[in-house]
């Protein structure tokens, strides 16, 4: 049966919607029908990493008390369709179809396979425990490199290899630039799996509404019309039909981007029964279910000149994808990205990257905050030190030595990147005044002879801001780049503003209402920003990327900008006066001289209520609709430094950070509080990375940091003063001149903590190369420096 006729079926075996009606002689209302009340979901998920489902019985499950339904994946199949994670930039990528519940096998442990639906979650979960299953354990593929062994088990069947995908770059002459290097360094690095603990966890309502065929899915996302857009195609539904809605979001750090299997199960759901189905993941399942990301391997060699310049950098990269590509951006987004941003903030003209992504039988990996930059940055910036600790100089006059002059640019590297507007010699000046080098080096001389291990790391990096419309349009995967925005005056005087971005919790609200309260010329707290609901906002891009500046507010300002146009025009026809010679300042018509003419308000009415009083014919446009693409540059580079002072306990092995530094340059900072707050919360997520952060599995592949008593996160009490400061480049692209700055707090965090517990061991002849940075990992460090 075709999704539509399914669902005309579906909704004439249900009664339509009802009224309230007055009974007779007794005062009070009753309701023709009453209306479905929500059922919650819960999921049985795999305790295996892969296994076969020998047998299912869901006999006694189904007749539980409270429970409306238990669905395998053969009850779901005529509801929804399955899906692959496909994309032209990666050519040949090798990733299975992925359905909501499991098809007979399991490919990762904590894979949903049976969806419970009860009145209460509680009686929905006792009724999975009540589900019969034999399973079939099958041998798993999951460490990195025993994925990619010759004889390593297939993640899925019929596969010859567990490799997703390949790729190599070559840029200028490297066997050349190697062969000929006055030095080289190289080191070997390793980033272990970790996810972003979001305040909020993933979760939906899904409503099926029969009688209009309409879906209404109240969603905790990042992207409300990209989910539109994939529900439409799963459930068959036009996407004029489907509503999303994004409230506030309790923290997304790009984890909420991606279709995940349990909650498109739910939607499925939500359709069968026509009642709202409710999902909300607990901290168990979001730590087994919600995408992981990094869980890369690194070789690298760095090769430079009898001067000390940096010529080129040969990078061989390992990455553990897991069980699927995730859908639908793919996996391959971070390696690759990490792969191209090694060097970055240096210049250098060779190159040579391999990288080779291996399948496991392990939840997905993808997009998580600053995607693949931390990994780069860690590479470049350990090999720096190497280098600088060879040569017998100061680290940071050799990464100066290596800046790009700010006159040199734009200009493309070895590695491919196109560079312009970078201002590191700039933010290490100021690095360098925030932290007092000098001093903060005799303190670290002071505690060594007194005993105690005190180091002191510098990181520089650069990070890819505002992903451009080419990135992902090119290569056929529906994720919008470019965002629009609605304005409109109220009666009152105030501005709505209806914008596609999404609040997640990184006070892009605030800019937008900022933006447009400057471009139109009212004050901020006349601004009324809605976001998050795709009946009520128009098209775009939503939260990712660090676009909400750079991409939303720039949309924001342009539409206050033609808004404010056309409220002069208005008035000047209104008055009889020559548009330039009106303002609007802080809600109210000024003429030149800066006198009161017109309050916004009283022009507002006279549109709406007595447009005679404006000249025959003309009609004034005090609301409208403005979409922002940026035309050029695929990425704009924001760029930064970044230093730690911490303390190595020798005896416990314990790190303990003192204080840190954070200089970025994100173009031009609209709102300083916001910037410096995401700059923060970004050095703390690179501090956890760094020091506490780890999904471990066993060989056996289960995973044993499954709580948050064992997936250890950064804590208040732990973190160190932050002080921040601004270079500021504004973009010359856009009005604003905004960057992106949102994720620059964790791509050089986890670079700069390494090399100041490298600094700390040093005088103990030890080293690390692998985060997290754990007690028994220094303690065995300081071991082999014996």
């Amino acid at each position: 049966m075709e999704p539509r006729a399914r669902f005309q079926a579906i909704g004439r075996s249900l009664p339509r919607a009802g009224t309230r009606r007055l009974v007779a002689g007794r005062g009070r209302y009753v309701d023709d029908i009453v209306l479905p009340r929500m059922v919650h979901a819960a999921f049985l998920r795999s305790p295996y990493p892969h296994a076969r489902l020998a047998r299912v019985d869901l006999t006694v499950a189904r007749a539980a008390p409270g429970v409306l339904a238990v669905y395998a994946w053969s009850d779901l199949q005529d509801t929804v369709r399955a899906w692959q994670s496909r994309s032209a930039a990666f050519p040949g990528l090798v990733s299975p179809t992925q359905t909501p519940l499991a098809d007979g096998r399991c490919a990762w442990q904590g894979e949903p396979v049976l969806m419970a639906l009860a009145d209460t979650r509680a009686a929905a979960e006792d009724a999975l425990e009540l589900a019969e299953i034999e399973w079939e354990e099958l041998p798993a593929a999951v460490g990195l490199e025993a994925a990619l062994a010759p004889q390593a088990p297939a993640v899925h069947p019929g596969l010859a290899n567990n490799v997703a995908w390949t790729k190599e770059t070559l840029g200028g002459d490297p066997d050349e630039a190697f062969a000929k290097a006055a030095l080289v360094v190289e080191t070997q690095v390793h980033l272990a799996r970790l996810t972003g603990v979001t305040l909020e966890p993933r979760g939906l309502v899904a409503d099926w509404d029969p009688a209009g065929e309409t879906l209404t899915v109240h969603h905790s996302h990042q992207m409300p019309h990209q989910m539109q857009a994939h529900f439409a195609e799963f459930f068959g539904v036009p996407a004029e039909r489907v509503r999303v809605v994004v409230p506030d979001v309790g923290g997304g750090f790009g984890l909420k981007m991606h279709v995940y299997p349990d909650e498109i199960a739910a939607i499925a759901g939500a359709i069968k029964l026509a009642r709202p189905v409710k999902f909300i993941a607990d901290r168990l399942e979001s730590l087994a279910s919600d995408i992981h990301a990094r869980e890369h391997n690194v070789r690298a060699r760095m090769a430079l000149d009898g001067e000390g310049h940096i010529v080129g950098f040969d990078v061989d990269q390992r990455h553990g994808a897991g069980a699927y590509s995730v859908f639908p951006r793919g996996s391959p987004v971070e390696s690759s990205a990490a792969l191209h941003l090694v060097g970055a903030p240096y210049r250098f003209a060779h190159f040579r990257g391999r990288l080779t992504i291996a399948l496991q039988n392990k939840a997905m990996t993808g997009q998580y905050r600053s995607v693949g930059h931390p990994i780069a940055v860690l590479v470049t910036e350990r090999l720096v030190e190497l280098a600088a600790c060879a040569r017998g100089e100061d680290g940071l006059a050799l990464r100066r030595r290596n800046f790009t002059p700010p006159g040199e640019t734009p200009y493309v590297n070895g590695a491919g990147q196109r560079l312009f507007d970078v201002s590191h010699d700039a933010c290490l000046l100021a690095l360098e005044r925030l932290v007092d080098v000098p001093r903060v080096r005799e303190t670290v001389r002071s505690a060594r002879a007194a005993g105690r291990a005190l180091g002191f790391g510098v990181a520089c990096y650069v990070e890819m801001t505002a992903t451009g419309a080419e990135a992902y349009g090119k290569a056929g995967v529906p994720v919008s780049a470019a965002d629009s925005v609605s304005l409109s005056v109220e009666l009152s005087g105030a501005v709505r503003c209806a914008a596609s971005v999404t609040e997640i919790g990184q006070g892009v609200t605030q800019a937008l209402a900022q933006a447009v309260a400057d471009g139109v010329g009212v004050p901020v707290e006349r601004v009324l920003v809605h976001t998050g609901d795709t009946a009520q906002v128009p098209h775009g891009g939503g939260a990712w990327a660090s676009r909400g500046a750079a991409i939303g507010a720039e949309a924001a300002w342009l539409a206050a900008r033609r808004l404010r146009r056309n409220i002069l025009e208005a008035a000047a026809r209104l008055l009889g006066a020559d548009d330039e010679s009106l303002d609007l300042r802080d809600g109210t018509i000024v003429d030149h001289r800066g006198e009161a003419r017109l309050e916004l308000s009283e022009l507002a009415h006279i549109a709406a209520f007595r447009g005679y009083e404006l000249p025959e014919g003309f009609q004034p446009q005090l609301s409208l609709m403005h979409h922002y693409r940026r035309s050029k540059d695929l990425f704009l580079p924001a760029n930064g430094v970044q230093a730690s002072l911490l303390e190595v306990d020798l005896h416990t092995g314990l790190v303990r950070p003192l204080r840190h530094w954070a200089v970025c340059d994100c173009g031009r900072v609209l709102n300083p509080l916001l910037v410096e707050e995401q700059l923060r919360g970004g050095v703390v997520q690179g501090i956890g990375e760094a020091l506490y952060e780890e999904l471990r599995y066993g060989e056996d592949g289960h995973l044993e940091t499954g709580t948050l008593a064992e997936y250890l996160v950064p804590m208040a009490a732990e973190m160190p003063d932050i002080e921040v400061a601004h270079v500021q480049t504004p973009y010359d692209g856009t009005s604003l001149g905004a960057k992106g700055a949102g994720e620059a707090g964790v791509a050089a965090a986890p670079a700069a903590i390494l090399n100041a517990v490298n600094d700390a061991l040093a005088p103990h002849g030890a080293a690390l190369d692998a985060v997290p940075i754990s007690p028994a990992a220094v303690l065995e460090a300081l071991e082999r420096g014996r």
